[in-house]
């Protein structure tokens, strides 16, 4: 492949050089968090020898010399014999990946003076370099993206995998290459590059939006009507459970099922998401992500893995990719118990800051948690006589959750195991499928919608203080019902704003303009933690 663009004057390298300083700039993005930062990559040949790179890189930007200098003989351009000094500025913040190949490639080209590239100001750059001068993916390609638009830019230039992640943006101009002579045809502007924007770019069949096969419908799981009602309330207003079961009795497949009853994701919902994915690099169809993500990491996960984090690069953890979606954690009393205390604040705050000794981090985190686990060390609890364990045991067990995370979970199922009437006859009494309770949990998403308009939240579980003061109002007999209700089981503020919060999306479900001591009783009656006698 030989580049078609060249100044008249011959071969570079037998051209030569005059002393005349040539310095080059290219824009180019760093991502922190979900958002863009632009990067200058500044290039500089001058008399002198060697290739000099500064500006705070990491060993992956730094390897990218070589590779970009053999990308670039692999096309028949030669590097200058001269002094190149490659600055990425802002020089005091690190720069991590291999996106800025492409514009350091770019840089040295149009700096050698063989080369016109009237575009390359107009466009937001980035594009890993393969050895034989391919573009490869890189990540982070819809914060990127925003940038550019939000900077006044043209537009972007990106891996064409990476530029499908934006193929619904219509914003701004968006092209998707793959090699290096793609980009450069765009940057000298002598030729019609209309077929390499994202727009025309022909897109594989996906089966991103799909239903999950493996996934079961309400109506196929068996019994549990007392955990499928709950899940349901907490599916309506966005709030935290906890499933408690012997091994079989349905736990995983029932948190799997509230997937499917979940309303669809707003518009955005949907880009907060998709930008997570983009920059952790685990994007996988063109376009926006539209299912709610389901996310189910092992009991052993580490730490970072749960939160996110790393040394130079701080990517996001599953708490993150779950946001807007479920975040699944099986076997909870057998997660340690660092990892169980420090969701709290995420589950509070509704977002993850990841500190480093030269950098911070903020990540959106608005999940739902489903959390389940046995009842005690042999899982057998409640189902007959099977149990082994003391009762003493029995409340160690439980007691590895701690009173602030058990606060923040608002309702707590106890499941057990399914009758064998139930098992038998399950054909004689039909069950409500999901798509019957997706209408009941859209309609009470509409009323939560509508009255949380331009307050920030969108469901029950993420109302202040100021806002349960507004919409949580009630009469002298719930007041009465409540009193008692906290006296009884020593309840802590958090969890009583929990039950309030819970009452009003039963309120909301049923259809209900104030909340009642029937819903009150009801979501009390899903802390059943709180009862100090129910493992004995």
């Amino acid at each position: 492949m030989r580049f078609l663009h060249k100044i008249s004057g011959g071969d570079n390298v037998r051209a030569g050089f005059d002393t005349t300083v040539m310095m080059i700039s290219v824009t180019s993005a760093k991502c922190s968090g979900i958002e863009a930062m632009p990067v200058t990559v500044e290039v500089n040949i001058s008399s002198g020898i060697g290739i000099h790179l500064i500006g705070l890189a990491d060993a992956a930007v730094k390897e990218s010399m070589l590779r970009t200098v053999t990308a670039l003989q692999s096309t028949g351009f030669r590097v200058p014999g001269r002094k190149i000094v490659i600055n990425l500025a802002p020089a005091d913040i690190r720069k991590n990946g291999s996106g800025y190949d492409i514009p350091i490639a770019l840089g040295i080209m149009a700096a050698s003076g063989n080369f016109e590239m009237p575009g390359l100001d107009k466009y937001v750059i980035m594009g890993e370099l393969g050895l034989d001068a391919s573009v490869k993916r890189v990540p982070g390609a819809l914060p990127v993206v925003e940038l550019a638009r939000r900077s006044g830019y043209k537009g972007c230039i990106l891996p064409e995998e990476s530029a499908l992640e934006a193929y619904e943006y219509d914003e701004t101009l968006i092209f998707g290459v793959r090699t290096l002579e793609d980009v450069l045809k765009i940057v000298c502007e002598k030729e019609d590059c209309s077929h390499l924007l994202v727009k025309n770019i022909p897109l594989r069949k996906t089966a991103e939006n799909g239903v999950d096969s493996g996934i079961m419908d309400f109506s196929e799981i068996i019994g549990q009507n007392e955990a499928k009602r709950g899940l349901e309330i907490a599916a309506a207003g966005g709030h935290n459970v906890l499933l408690i079961g012997p091994p079989g009795a349905g736990k995983s497949s029932l948190a799997k099922a509230v997937s499917q009853i979940l309303p669809p994701m707003t518009h955005k919902e949907s880009v907060e998401t998709s930008k997570i994915y983009s920059v952790a690099g685990k994007s996988q169809a063109a376009g926006l992500i539209w299912r709610r993500p389901f996310r189910s990491p092992h009991h052993t996960s580490s730490l970072s893995a749960i939160l996110g984090g790393g040394s130079d690069n701080i990517l996001p953890g599953e708490i993150s990719l779950a946001h807007n979606g479920i975040l699944f954690m099986d076997e909870f009393c057998e997660t340690p118990k660092h990892i169980t205390e420090a969701l709290r604040a995420p589950l509070e705050e509704r977002k993850v800051v990841i500190s480093r000794l030269r950098s911070k981090v903020e990540y959106p985190a608005s999940f739902m948690l489903i959390a389940a686990t046995n009842p005690c060390p042999c899982g057998y609890f409640g189902d007959g006589d099977k149990c082994t364990c003391t009762p003493a045991r029995r409340i160690a067990y439980l007691s590895r959750l701690s009173g602030p995370i058990m606060d923040r979970i608002d309702i707590q199922l106890w499941l057990n195991p399914v009758s064998g009437e139930a098992i038998t006859e399950r054909h004689k009494m039909p069950e409500e499928s999901s798509s019957i309770v997706a209408e009941r949990v859209m309609a009470a998403r509409r009323i939560q919608e509508m009255r949380y308009e331009g307050t920030g939240i969108s469901v029950n579980a993420g109302m202040s203080s100021r806002l349960m003061d507004r919409y949580c109002v009630l009469d002298d007999r719930c007041l009465g019902f409540v009193r008692k209700l906290i006296d009884r089981h020593g309840l802590s503020v958090r969890a009583y704003n929990r039950i309030l919060k819970l009452s009003r999306t039963i309120a909301d479900l049923g259809g209900h303009e104030n909340i009642s001591v029937e819903h009150l009783a009801e979501a009390a009656r899903y802390r059943i933690l709180d009862k100090k006698d129910i493992m004995i």
